[in-house]
């Protein structure tokens, strides 16, 4: 992979924050990218091989969670988790392209994508990297703090991270079988998945983004946990699942109606990106040279 350039920010941050123009550039931008992603979300029955990146800039697939009938956790005041997502996904990938990436999302609006799609959209994006976002919610209203998921082949890494895949795999139930039978199609992955490296390296995915996040919001979970998250199963693409908080506990449902909390999160996530891919770079060359 080509090594990264990134872009001379016009402004400093804290410049962005003093004026206040932090939040309309981010709309600013948002607005112009949902215009230039709306024609390629759309995706056929049959599930492609990944994409080849043919060099250039890397490409990293934000799914933001839920979306149209499907509204993902709902906070006790209300809050809907496809829309918060939504709007950290949407400011993930502002950051992202400023830094010279090519960040693309699943959705760009709130509309609802099957998980067998979001896998394929990937695909089609020639994904180096799959983010999916989340806010989640629990039975007990004083589950709090972020979280890293990555895929399992051999059951989940504890109680909370199984509770919290087979809700996310539930996804679809909302749209029926006919979408739902496109999933046995990754169930077949897993057997894949074995033999490859993509599983370590979305563990160390996780813990990169997980590193950045514990300097802006407290951590659930410490270390990735593993599940089988069915958004997850991609054969060769690096896949991690980012609970940015539960929003069903008081405090951090108000924190999620934020846009600087929102703006913190999605700088920790893209920051931990920007982590992995430097790590990544000097594994691989340190790998050569041995």
């Amino acid at each position: 992979m080509s090594k990264i350039n990134t872009l001379t920010p016009l402004a400093s941050r804290r410049q962005f924050l003093l004026t206040g123009l932090a939040a309309l550039t981010f709309a600013g931008l948002n607005s112009a990218y949902a215009r230039e992603e709306s024609a390629s979300l759309r995706t056929r029955t049959s599930h492609s091989q990944p994409k080849k990146n043919a060099g250039g800039r890397r490409v990293i697939t934000l799914d933001p969670g839920h979306g149209g009938i499907d509204t993902g956790a709902i906070g006790g005041n209300g809050s809907q988790e496809k829309h918060v997502v939504l709007a950290i996904a949407r400011n993930v990938r502002t950051i992202l392209r400023q830094k010279g990436y090519d960040a693309r999302l699943t959705r760009d609006s709130d509309e609802f994508i099957p998980l067998y799609d979001r896998v394929e959209i990937a695909h089609k994006h020639g994904a180096d990297m799959f983010i999916s976002i989340h806010a989640d919610g629990f039975t007990n209203p004083s589950a709090a703090g972020a979280s890293a998921f990555a895929l399992s082949n051999r059951g989940a890494s504890s109680a909370m991270a199984k509770y919290l895949s087979e809700k996310e795999n539930a996804a679809d139930d909302v749209a029926g079988n006919r979408v739902k039978d496109h999933d046995r199609y990754l169930q077949q992955v897993l057997f894949d998945l074995v033999q490859t490296n993509t599983i370590k390296n979305s563990l160390t995915l996780g813990s990169h983004v997980l590193r950045q996040i514990r300097h802006v919001h407290r951590l659930h979970s410490k270390n990735t946990e593993q599940a089988a998250f069915v958004v997850l199963k991609s054969p060769s693409v690096p896949s991690v699942l980012v609970e940015t908080s539960f929003i069903t506990n008081p405090q951090e449902e108000r924190l999620l109606g934020t846009t600087a909390f929102r703006q913190k999160i999605a700088h920790a996530i893209a920051a931990g990106i920007v982590s992995y891919f430097n790590w990544f770079d000097n594994h691989k060359a340190h790998s050569r040279r041995g």
